[in-house]
This record gives structure tokens, sequence and C-alpha cells, in this order.
């Protein structure tokens, strides 16, 4: 077991007081972090707003090397940071080796964005323009399910906007960031990035911490709404993604079997703990009987079990807490008597926080299994008749994170996404987020946007200067 450090000013500390952190696959302590609370939040600000009055005046060709150099940190040591994560998280090698080398290209990528200032007058009485400025110091909360790709997620367009940032891991899976926090410490400006480990008591403290500017946070939607009410006390920015109950709409004239693996895994990557997982399969009846036999004989074919493990396709729930809900989700369909394909009982014998894949057959619209966010490898597949219909359900949900449309007419499939209320729609593919668009939810899902310009402009304000050319002083 490891002790893992903070980094603080450009340094690695600890207070002496520490968490565990456990192995889901195994339910084993495999490292320990620091317990921080005021004290060294205080700290890390500081340094971070000391950081910030050099960092603001750099220019776009420095930080963009300098996040070059994360990039570059991640990927020279991919091999060690995704067996770690694996250990810590939980998902299969082969899922977290796509996370640490997504964060790697994703920094990579961002460090390219740029905000160009926009001229709005230009004539014989006045130059007027507009720039953008960095917004100050920066709070970061990460959740557990993709540790790392979201710790990358706010840092780089932190630091490419000019901002400092003090970041906080989920205190369930802080290992890898914190790893990646010692690779970086002499890449970074000492200040610029400050990573901190707690419990969930310092979530509150950092959203209402004076001299934090904005928040950027990826987790729950109470936990949002808490987080938005923190700061209104100063009217803190911020950047928020929740969650989501996102809808997959499979049209009569898709292809049952090539269909069938892509809809298994837009449910069922990473155990299902993904926002943006499909959480409500909707099939047109014509091919209801005959997709959703194939994807109940595909999910027989996966192997669920330890994610360091080969062979293994789905891997462990992350945290008792979240087993313990998906466990109860289930168990409610059971007690509703609603009919399963595949899963449905956990092995009572062993250790670590598994949940079977679970496929359920066109449970009622009110159902707790296909109304709120599973967030787990639970599967409701949904009859529809007619494409008004199927929109109507899609839509009524309090979320509108992503969706998707499978179909061979993808002129039919645009239609329909046109009208779904989500900040993203797929076409034929999931979970395809593109460093240069922009991603955030509707309702809510959340509140702003990352990624893309969109997303660096989060960590800015606009600042109008104007200039009067046929002035007399």
């Amino acid at each position: 077991m490891t002790d893992y450090k903070n980094l603080i000013d450009g340094k690695m500390v600890d207070n002496g007081e520490w968490l565990d952190v456990l192995n889901p696959a195994n339910e084993q302590v495999v490292g320990r972090v620091p317990a921080c609370g005021k004290d060294e939040l205080d700290r890390a600000v500081a340094a971070a707003r000391r950081a910030f009055k050099d960092w603001r005046k750099t220019s776009q060709e420095e930080r963009q090397k300098v996040v070059q150099g994360i990039a570059a940190a991640i990927k020279d040591n991919a091999d060690e940071l995704f067996r770690l994560l694996t250990t810590e998280q939980g998902k299969p090698h082969a899922q977290a080796q796509q996370e640490i080398y997504g964060a790697a290209g994703l920094a990579a990528a961002q460090s390219t964005l740029t905000l160009d200032d926009v001229v709005n007058q230009d004539d014989d009485q006045r130059l007027s323009r507009t720039r953008r400025v960095p917004v100050g110091v920066v709070g970061g909360i990460v959740p557990w399910n993709f540790p790392v790709m979201m710790a990358i997620q706010k840092i780089v367009p932190a630091l490419v906007a000019g901002c400092t940032i003090v970041l906080k891991p989920s205190p369930f899976t802080p290992l890898t960031t914190l790893r990646i926090a010692e690779l970086i410490k002499d890449v970074v400006p000492a200040g610029t990035v400050n990573i901190i480990t707690g419990e969930d008591h310092l979530g509150p403290i950092i959203t209402e911490h004076p001299d934090i500017d904005k928040i950027t946070f990826t987790g729950s939607t109470a936990t949002g709404k808490k987080i938005m009410e923190g700061a209104s006390g100063d009217l803190k920015r911020i950047t928020l993604e929740l969650g989501g109950n996102d809808a997959s709409i499979v049209l009569p004239d898709a292809d049952v079997e090539k269909v069938a693996e892509q809809l298994f895994w837009s449910s069922f990557s990473n155990a299902g703990q993904v926002c943006i997982a499909a959480k409500r399969v909707y099939i047109h009846k014509d091919i209801y009987d005959d997709l959703s036999k194939a994807i109940a004989e595909y999910a027989k074919s996966v192997v669920v079990g330890d994610g360091s493990h080969q062979g293994t396709g789905v891997g462990p729930i992350q945290n008792k807490k979240q087993y313990d809900r998906v466990l109860e989700l289930i168990q409610d369909a059971k007690d509703n008597g609603y009919k399963f394909l595949t899963g449905g009982d956990k092995d009572p014998s062993g250790t670590g926080y598994y949940v079977p894949i679970t496929i359920l057959d066109n449970p009622p619209e009110d159902a707790r299994i296909v109304a709120e966010e599973q967030f787990g490898p639970v599967m409701p597949l949904l009859k529809f008749d007619s494409i008004d219909e199927v929109i109507e359900r899609a839509n009524n949900s309090e979320y509108g994170l992503a969706g998707a449309v499978w179909t061979k007419d993808t002129d039919k499939g645009v239609e329909i996404a046109e009208q779904l209320e989500t900040g993203t729609v797929w076409i034929n593919e999931f979970m395809h987020l593109s460093p240069f668009s922009p991603f955030g939810g509707h309702k809510q899902s959340g509140f702003g946007a990352e990624y893309g310009v969109d997303g660096l402009k989060e960590f800015t304000y606009p600042q109008v200067i104007t200039v009067k050319r046929d002035a007399v002083v």
C-alpha cells in the first residue's frame, strides 16, 4: 500500500491525517491520501491566487507549452497510470487505457484552442473590441467514474484561459490523479495547479470559499443544485455537468445483428457508470423481439469480474453506496414483477461490488428503473409504435444530457435528433465527444458547457475596450 501526497504550491505534501482508498473488485485498501480540511484548502487557494498574478500575464504560447507538457507526462506514463486507475476505479484495463490516453489526447487537443479578440466596430469614430480575460482562481470538483478524464477536463481549459486551479478528486478515486500530480509537479509553474484530497465535506467549503472565483463540477444533479446554491453567495461563475437519463431510439430499419453489440456497450461501458450512457433504449415494435433477444444473447458473452483480469468486459460498481443503490433499483423492479431478460440476482458469495448484467423487458414508463438514472449495469428495453410517441417519451424527463438515434435513414435520424431536448445527440454511434465541440446538458443535466471554444469561454469574462478616435482631451 502506498501513501499519496497532495500538490500544493509546487510541492507534494501531506498533513499526517489519512483516508483509505479501496479496490472495488476486492474491497481491499490499496492506498492512502491526505484527509484535508479548511486549513489545507486555504493554503492551496492562497498559492493559486499568488500564481494567478503572473500566470494571467503569460502568452498563449507559454500556456500551450505547459499544457502540452501535461499531455506528454500522462502519455509517457500511461502503462503505470492505467493499471493504477483500474485498481482504484474498477474498470477493465482496456477501458482504463482508453481513459488515460484519452486524457492525454484531450490535453494536447485543447492546448491548441485560442480565444481571439472580436472587433465590434472599426470606423472613423471608434475602435471597439471584445477580449476574453481569465476569471481567476478555479475550484474543480471531480467524480469517481472517470476521475482522470474529468480532472484534465477541468485543469486544461483553466490553464489555457489563464486561470489557476484547486482541484478536489473524489475520495473514492484520488490515486491516479495524485500520481499525475507528481508527474506534472515540475511541468506546471508552482501554484497554478493544486490538487487536494478530502471527504465530501470539503466540497461545500470549496464552493463557498471567498477567494475562489469559479466552480466547475461534474456529478449528480442533486449535488449540482447544492453547489449552485453555495456559489450564489458571491456570484461565483459555475459550470455544472450533471446527471442524465439518456434515451436511445432504434428505428425499424436498423440492422439487428449489427446494432445489438453497439447498443449493449452504449449502456454497459464502465459498468454503466457513464453520464451519457444509454439508460433507456426504445426499440420499434417491428424489431423489438429480435433485437432484445440479440442484445440478451450478446450479454452472455461478456464477463463480469475484476478489471485487472484478462477477458473482463464489465467491472464492479466503484463504491458501496452506488452498489447498494443499483441493487435497490433492481429489487424494486423484481418487487413490481417486471420481466428480466438477463440478470436480476447478485452472487451472494465473495467480495467486490459486482452487479450482474441486467436487462429488463419492456417495463412501464413510470418504473423507477426507467424514470431514474441507474448509473450501473442495468438496461431497460422499451417498445414503441410511432415516431411522435417515442419523441414524447424520450423528452419526458427532468434530464437532457445526451441521446442517440439508430437508423439507416440518416436524414430521418437528424429529423428526430432535432426534436430531442438534449445537449448532444448521436446518429448511429454513442459517447463520441470531440475536444473541439461543446458538451453540456439541457434542463437539469447541467449549466454551461465544456470542451471546445465554448467550454474555454466558461473560464473567462468578456471585456470590451473602446477607443474614441476623434476625442478631444
